[in-house]
C-alpha cells in the first residue's frame, strides 16, 4: 500500500508542481478537437457518399460516381488509421507541398476515415426511411436532391443517432495513435508524466479514467438527444 502511495505522490508532484496538468489539458483539447472535427467532416463526406450510392443507376454518371465512392469506402475501411496517418503526413502532404501541423493532419485523416464508415451508416439510415417520403417530396415538385436533404436525411439521422454516437466514441479512443505524426494527445501527455516520474502505472490509470469519463458523457449526451427527438416526434 505504501508503495502505491509513493507512486501517487510522485504522479501528483509531476502533475501539479512540474506543469504536467498543462500538457494533460493540451492533450485533452487536441483529443476532443480531432474527434469532433473528424466526426463533422465524416458526416459531411458520409452524407454525400450515401446520397450518391442510393441514386438510381439508370445513367452513366451515377454509375461512375458510385464506383468512385465504393473505391473510397473500400480504401479507408481496408487500411488501419495509423497507416493512413503515416502515409498522409510523411508521403502525400510533402509531395503536394502542404505544411500543416500533426493535429491538423489528424483532423483531416480522421474525417476522411470516418466519412467511409459514416457513409455506410447513413446509407442504411436512408434506406430505413419509407420510400413514400421521397415519392411525396417528388410529387409536390421537389427535386431528388432537395427531397433527400429536407425530407429523407433528417429522418435518417434520427434513426442512426445511436450509431453516430458510437462512431464518435470510436474516434475519441482512436486518437491515441496521433502521436505517430507528432500530435500531442492524452497519451502523449500522460506518457510525458510517466517518463519524468519513471513510473507509468498511475499516469496510465488516470488516462484510462479520463477516457471512460469521456465515453460515459458522450453516451449520456446521445441518450438525451434521443429523448428530445422522441418527444418532438410525439408532439408532431
Amino acid at each position: 500500500m505504501g508503495n502505491f502511495e509513493q507512486k501517487v505522490n510522485k504522479f501528483l508532484e509531476i502533475f501539479l508542481e512540474e506543469g504536467g496538468y498543462v500538457k494533460v489539458l493540451e492533450g485533452l483539447q487536441n483529443t476532443l478537437l480531432i474527434a469532433v472535427a473528424g466526426l463533422l467532416i465524416g458526416i459531411l463526406i458520409g452524407t454525400v457518399i450515401a446520397t450518391v450510392r442510393v441514386l438510381p443507376k439508370y445513367k452513366v454518371l451515377p454509375r461512375v460516381l458510385n464506383g468512385i465512392c465504393s473505391f473510397y469506402v473500400a480504401l479507408f475501411r481496408g487500411t488501419p488509421i495509423v497507416v493512413q496517418l503515416l502515409v498522409f503526413y510523411y508521403v502525400l502532404l510533402p509531395i503536394i507541398g502542404w505544411k500543416i501541423t500533426g493535429v491538423q493532419v489528424a483532423m483531416l485523416v480522421f474525417g476522411l476515415n470516418s466519412g467511409a464508415y459514416i457513409s455506410e451508416i447513413m446509407r442504411s439510415g436512408i434506406q430505413s426511411v419509407d420510400s413514400g417520403q421521397m415519392e411525396a417530396g417528388r410529387a409536390v415538385g421537389l427535386s431528388f436532391g432537395v427531397s433527400m436533404m429536407k425530407i429523407v436525411i433528417p429522418q435518417a439521422v434520427k434513426n442512426i443517432l445511436p450509431t453516430l454516437g458510437n462512431e464518435f466514441i470510436s474516434l475519441i479512443k482512436e486518437t491515441s495513435v496521433v502521436s505517430f505524426v507528432g500530435a500531442a494527445d492524452l497519451y502523449v501527455a500522460f506518457n510525458y508524466i510517466g517518463s519524468n516520474s519513471y513510473e507509468f502505472m498511475v499516469p496510465y490509470l488516470v488516462m484510462a479514467l479520463i477516457y471512460i469519463v469521456l465515453v460515459l458523457f458522450i453516451s449520456l449526451l446521445v441518450k438525451l438527444m434521443e429523448r428530445s427527438l422522441k418527444k418532438s416526434d410525439r408532439r408532431n
